[in-house]
């Protein structure tokens, strides 16, 4: 069963997390000192919260994948929605987490990944999009359509 994915950059962790751990009902289930993650079971949702990112406010939004079945369908409606135009396929190290990804950019330019976790990272992410001014995000930097994503 698949799960609803967001992030959004923040400018204060520690008062975010005490703000979403109250709202959730639950302390987060992964917490670095600039990232924190709920994950969810009612709603179903991957929540996560970092200090990372080029501004404030939504990062992107995404659907992790529980296997390599659901991310293949999740991958062919990315190709037939964005004109077969995936960024990044492929495994990254992003979020603490390693991860077999891709990416696609609306027609606002709001990034959407599909994901399936592979195992945790004790880094945030590795590759140019891991510094601590960008999450692994393509749609967050001019020239999203090109590079890799953290890995």
């Amino acid at each position: 069963m698949k799960r609803f994915h967001a992030h959004i950059a923040v400018e204060d962790l520690a008062a975010s997390i005490a703000f979403y751990s109250a709202l959730f009902g639950q302390a987060p289930t992964r917490h670095k000192a600039d990232y924190a993650k709920w994950m969810l079971d009612d709603p179903r949702v991957n929540f996560a919260i970092s200090t990372r990112g080029p501004g404030r406010g939504l990062d992107h939004f995404g659907i992790q994948a529980d296997d390599a079945e659901e991310l293949s369908t999740l991958e062919a409606r990315a190709r037939a929605a964005s004109g077969d135009a995936l960024l990044d396929p492929g495994e990254a190290a992003c979020c603490y987490a390693r991860s077999e990804k891709h990416w696609v950019l609306d027609p606002q330019g709001i990034a959407w990944e599909h994901f399936q976790t592979l195992a945790d990272a004790e880094v945030f992410g590795t590759g140019r999009n891991a510094t601590p001014a960008a999450c692994c995000t393509p749609g967050a930097q001019a020239g999203a359509a090109t590079g890799a994503c953290c890995g």
